[in-house]
């Protein structure tokens, strides 16, 4: 078994996001390719986007702390602490209203019509 404290993470990428000319840091916290699950924490310094992206299949957002606003087209969710956000299944964008960190949640080999999506 392995353990991991989401909050001590969360404080540490939140100080390199600050730190970072992109204004965000992030570490895969479980999965890879001999997974079918992949969670990676996001930190984002308060004001910074990830920019606009396509969906990265089934996927959803736990935000961890701070607070966020995940757009797409003209849907906007917003999220703060202990929120738990579905990503839409096309282009969106996650932006950062405070210093937040949320970990995304990605289904690596979801079955989608007979084809699976990595």
């Amino acid at each position: 078994m392995q353990k991991t404290s989401l909050t001590h993470l969360a404080d540490n990428q939140l100080a390199e996001a600050r730190e970072a000319s992109s204004g965000r840091s992030s570490v895969t916290v479980f999965g890879g390719r001999e997974h079918d699950l992949r969670q990676t924490l996001i930190a984002l310094a308060a004001g910074r986007s990830l920019g606009e992206h396509e969906a990265p299949g089934e996927a959803t957002l736990q935000v961890l702390m701070g607070a966020v606003r995940l757009t797409a087209g003209e849907d906007v969710w917003e999220g703060s602490a202990g929120d738990h956000l579905v990503i839409p299944h096309h282009r969106h964008d996650l932006h950062a209203d405070t210093d937040a960190a949320v970990l995304l949640t990605v289904a690596t080999r979801a079955s989608a019509a007979g084809r699976t999506v990595r």
